[in-house]
């Protein structure tokens, strides 16, 4: 009897001593913590199981074949209709929508009129085609893996006058195809991923990884190390300016020569995780025509930089964690799309204001969007309308919600296919200028596929 009693209260011990030790792993790894890295990834694995069970379990019930290689049926808002308007207005704007349709196994891009929210135009390009283009193949095996047809996402398309979309598949070559989803070009001189946005001058800035690395990455000889850098394209393709943000850093002394290499907030393999570049199109009294603003996530940080002299202008740590998208707003503020992923108080994204004059932050909509239960963890992105309306994407999700000018829902869009089934979104864009609108209405309507 008192042995049983002994291996009982040994048995509660080692469970104490294993959850001590389990808990303090995961609260190392969330917290930035460098040593015991595989330790960590184990923790953290066991930790996901009960979500990745409860994934597979749902999917059963739902009566689906699980494919390993299709990205997963997103849940979280399985219950909602795919399309609801609350208030009627119409509004003359094109939303380009790049989404994963479950009944397609495979990524398109809607274009969509805001005024009744009717697909007027579908982008769907031969994406084994141009993965036979690829010259770069060395640099590109993992496209063959991960960006196969049936895993491709459009991430950000930059929808042209002319109708063409320039885009990619997140770490992927850059491409171009035309109105019928012709491939017009591609680029595999680098990685391309995140954001793509047409500068003053019509050049597109586009988030890319160096392959060579750069100077010092390559002097360090972190040879695995993710060397993020801002790429300027022409809008035939061609590389114009491809500057490494680690680089960036170092020369304007904000960061020490090596201290990036091993102490990133993710992993010392990519610690920068640049996923936004927003250039500034006029001059005004807090930066100048030709800078761009950059999203760093894993640094939590906003850079305001000016290519023309390499200089930074301002480094910006606020409240925000593993921020994205950031957008130019006024002539002194910036919008700021904040995951919101501290330790605590973390359960909805937000929209950040900061202002340049009072460096002051304010939350738009906040009340509302909480309401909503609005959380993406990764990605993520927002609108301002010219009549101050707020368009938000909850990329995790499947979800884009609009809220008017007053703090209303104005309608809600859930990505399900035919079968009700949600797929990802993965970054979508708004059009207001009419100019540009009435000219790609125009070459829908007069041009057959």
């Amino acid at each position: 009897m008192i042995r049983k009693i002994f291996k009982f209260y040994l048995i509660l011990l080692l469970i104490l001593i294993w959850s001590s030790l389990y808990g303090s792993l995961l609260k190392h790894h969330y917290s930035g913590g460098e040593k015991h890295q595989n330790l960590q990834k184990f923790a953290v694995t066991l930790a996901q199981i009960p979500n990745t069970a409860e994934d597979i379990i749902n999917n059963l019930f739902k009566g689906k074949n699980l494919d390993p290689n299709k990205p997963g049926i997103l849940l979280k808002h399985k219950d909602k209709p795919r399309f609801k308007q609350f208030i009627p207005n119409k509004r003359n704007a094109l939303l380009i929508l790049p989404r994963y349709d479950h009944s397609l196994s495979r990524s398109v891009i809607d274009l969509v009129d805001l005024n009744n929210f009717e697909t007027i135009h579908t982008y769907s390009h031969d994406i084994d085609e141009m993965h036979d283009q690829v010259v770069n193949r060395d640099e590109f095996k993992e496209i063959f893996i991960d960006d196969v047809p049936i895993r491709f996402e459009y991430r950000h398309p930059l929808l042209l006058e002319d109708g063409s979309i320039i885009s990619d598949s997140d770490y992927s070559v850059e491409f171009k195809i035309d109105h019928c989803s012709n491939l017009i070009w591609i680029n595999d001189d680098e990685k391309f991923h995140h954001s793509k946005m047409l500068d003053h001058n019509g050049d597109i800035w586009v988030a890319g990884q160096m392959h060579p690395q750069s100077k010092y990455v390559l002097d360090y000889k972190a040879y695995d190390y993710w060397d993020d850098s801002i790429i300027k394209l022409d809008l035939n393709g061609k590389i114009l300016f491809n500057k490494s943000v680690t680089e960036l850093l170092i020369e304007n002394n904000l960061i020490r020569d090596g201290n990036i290499f091993v102490n990133g907030l993710d992993n010392r393999f990519d610690p920068i995780h640049l996923n936004d570049i927003e250039p500034a199109f006029t001059d005004s009294k807090y930066w100048k025509k030709g800078d761009v603003f950059l999203s760093l996530r894993h640094q939590s940080s906003i850079i305001h930089y000016r290519p023309s002299d390499n200089t930074v202008i301002n480094y910006i740590k606020g409240p925000f964690s593993q921020q994205h998208d950031i957008d130019i707003i006024s002539d002194k503020e910036i919008s700021i799309f904040n995951n919101n992923n501290f330790l605590e108080e973390n359960e909805y994204s937000e929209i950040l204001i900061y202002n340049f004059e009072t460096k002051e932050y304010s939350k738009l909509f906040n009340e509302i969007l909480m309401k909503e239960n609005f959380k993406t963890f990764t990605a993520g992105l927002s609108h301002i309308f010219e009549d101050g309306a707020l368009l938000a994407e909850e990329q995790n999700h499947g979800r884009i919600i609009l809220i008017n000018n007053k703090g209303e829902k104005e309608w809600e869009f859930i990505n399900k296919d035919k079968n009700g089934d949600i797929g990802f979104i993965s970054w979508s864009r708004v059009i207001e200028d009419e100019t540009k609108i009435k000219k790609i209405k125009s070459i829908i309507k007069g041009k057959k596929c």
